[in-house]
């Protein structure tokens, strides 16, 4: 469904997306050198039908790591 930039689900990631800034380390797809993730696109939900803070939105992309 979503694709890596390269092997970023290994310790190292070699290419970050620094457009997608992420602090999750239990994600599969979270860079471990640095903070941000390894895919080129990722899907942000709510779960609340009016939204008016950060904690009400989720990364629905989220895998955690094995």
């Amino acid at each position: 469904m979503y694709e890596a930039n390269n092997s970023c689900r290994s310790k190292k990631c070699d290419t970050a997306n620094k457009s997608i800034g992420c602090t999750v380390t239990q994600c599969k797809y979270h860079c471990d050198s640095e903070n941000y993730c390894s895919l080129d696109k990722i899907q942000v939900v709510t779960h609340e039908s009016d939204p008016k803070m950060s904690q009400c939105t989720d990364c629905s992309t989220f895998e955690p790591k094995n």
